[in-house]
């Protein structure tokens, strides 16, 4: 029996609110007909940016009423204090309470990471949430954790990251054995620091399909299916991949607006640039997962459009029809397991 997936949308928070979420609510529902979407945030407010919706659309969506917003700015521990009825907190608490499969939120950070930590709890043998994003590579794509949660980490946080990305891809990619690297500094066995070469040598005694240490140009070659590091490299990484990104797009431009000359060479390759800009389209890859939860809740950036927050959504589909937190409690049950007889 197919899973039908409802997804609660923090319609209030990111920078744009309503104008962007409600859109993307739109976006994901035409492009999956089962999907079921529960707004979450003011119902005047969001009731009067549904008007412009079409009908068929609207009939797989409510409004569920939300007296409070997070601000951006806000600090994690006041928010749970004082937003207990937040767009955000109800949003993550129907997934505690089993009426929604997933959240996604382009609201603060930290906010959602408290929040969600505090309400959903942590997966048992799992010490701390940790975001996993998916960045393009050579071969496809490449999916990277941690991107921020954690600045610091001990060599059992990195291996528990490496078995969640491992099982999440597993799910939501059908990629039976995903290969797993490890960011360090350089592929040899005598680099790295403590926290990584411990990280290393318990990810090789695992039965995951460790490829060892990857650098930073590693995550776009492609090589492994998954790059595991602490969130102060792995935030870094993604933060410098997109700047690079910006500047390369930038620079076209630039180069194909200089004179009549080059703007004629511009229309000749315009076909190519098009498929160039669409592979390295920022929207195509929006949406990080936290995982290590009870639950699956899906953190678009903050600045996002209404189709790169649609493509939150649709990650959290994919992981609610995938049962991807249940997956990951399996397979660490299974590697507690195996470390007590061993």
């Amino acid at each position: 029996m197919s899973v039908v997936p409802v997804i609660a949308v923090d319609a209030m928070g990111g920078d744009f609110g309503p104008s962007v979420t409600v859109p993307a609510a739109a976006i994901a529902l035409e492009a999956n007909k089962d999907l079921q979407i529960i707004l979450v945030g003011d119902e005047d407010t969001l009731s009067q940016a549904l008007l412009t919706q079409p009908a068929f659309l609207k009939e797989r969506i409510r409004i569920h009423h939300a007296s409070q917003q997070v601000e951006m700015d806000e600090q994690p521990a006041k928010v749970l204090k004082n937003k207990k009825d937040s767009s955000m907190r109800v949003a993550i608490n129907l997934v505690r309470d089993d009426e929604a499969g997933a959240c996604v939120s382009a609201g603060n950070t930290g906010a959602l990471m408290a929040t969600a930590r505090f309400v959903l709890k942590m997966i048992p043998g799992i010490d701390r949430p940790a975001m996993i994003g998916i960045l393009p590579s050579i071969k496809g794509i490449t999916h990277v954790l941690d991107l921020g949660a954690n600045v610091d980490c001990t060599a059992e946080n990195l291996f528990q990251f490496a078995v969640m990305g491992y099982e999440l891809v597993r799910a939501v990619e059908h990629i039976d054995h995903p290969t797993v690297g490890l960011m360090n500094v350089g592929s040899e066995e005598i680099k790295g620091n403590i926290q990584v070469k411990q990280a290393s040598k318990l990810l090789a005694d695992s039965h995951l399909n460790y490829a060892g240490y990857v650098e930073g140009d590693d995550i776009c070659a492609g090589d492994v299916d998954i790059v595991v590091a602490d969130g102060f490299v792995g935030n870094v990484a993604l933060k410098a991949s997109e700047g690079m990104a910006k500047m390369i797009r930038y620079e076209f431009k630039k180069a194909f607006s200089r004179n009549l000359l080059s703007k004629i060479a511009g229309i000749i390759v315009l076909p190519i640039l098009k498929t160039f800009t669409h592979r390295f389209d920022p929207s195509k890859y929006n949406g990080a997962t936290m995982l290590g939860l009870r639950g699956i809740v899906v953190k678009s950036h903050g600045s996002s459009s209404s189709v790169a927050f649609a493509n939150a959504i649709r990650i959290a589909v994919r992981e609610v029809e995938q049962d991807v937190p249940k997956k990951i409690g399996d397979l660490i049950e299974n590697i507690f397991s195996e470390r007590i007889s061993a």
